[in-house]
């Protein structure tokens, strides 16, 4: 039921998307409460008092944050549909590995290259840069970053895909020219019904 599943997110936040992403692949139905993240509701500091971030997803009342977490934990409590992660062991640290490195690697440059100008912006679209082909190269020719499922690490870095149009624009590069196999990807991801609701207008 809808009362059971709520979600505080901001509707430009990648995070948030992969959590749409996430339970619409398994066809959850959730009440959506829009929350500015620089605005601390009440209930956004009772379901998140630690970092007072979005997005938090609340299941009959309980509360879990991080975008990554929650992913995992949709995939466990509606397990009985459509699989985010592996059931293979190896596959299934593979997906977390790859999806930690979009986090920890793919993120600060994502942004800030257009907050940075100068040769602080020159070093942020080289980093930026490396990262896709690296993200590009992990691909390899396989349809998903899993094989042939639509999986954990798609999610993962289809949230940021709102936000590849600034990255273009800012950094002045086209991913569709640099990174071809990466272009044919999202454009097979933009085929699904989960995706493209989740995604917020660039």
């Amino acid at each position: 039921m809808a009362d059971e599943v709520i979600l505080l997110d901001y509707w430009p936040s990648m995070f948030g998307m992969r959590t749409k992403m996430a339970l619409a692949e398994k066809g959850v139905e959730y009440e959506y409460k829009e929350t500015d993240p620089w605005v601390k509701t009440p209930l956004l500091i009772e379901m998140n008092p630690i970092h007072k971030k979005i997005p938090v997803l609340i299941h009959k009342g309980k509360p879990i944050c991080e975008s990554l977490i929650q992913l995992e934990y949709i995939d466990e409590v509606w397990s009985d549909t459509y699989p985010i992660l592996p059931s293979d062991p190896y596959l299934k640290s593979q997906a977390r590995f790859w999806a930690d490195f979009i986090d920890r690697k793919f993120y600060d440059p994502s942004w800030k290259i257009w907050a940075t100008v100068g040769e602080e912006h020159a070093a942020v679209k080289k980093e930026l840069l490396e990262h896709f082909k690296t993200l590009e190269t992990e691909l390899g020719d396989k349809p998903y970053y899993g094989g042939e499922v639509f999986g954990f690490m798609d999610i993962a870095l289809m949230g940021y895909y709102s936000w590849f149009k600034a990255m273009e624009k800012f950094g002045d590069f086209s991913i569709q020219k640099e990174f071809p196999k990466l272009t044919t990807w999202t454009k097979r991801c933009l085929e699904r019904e989960s995706v493209v609701n989740a995604l917020a207008d660039s």
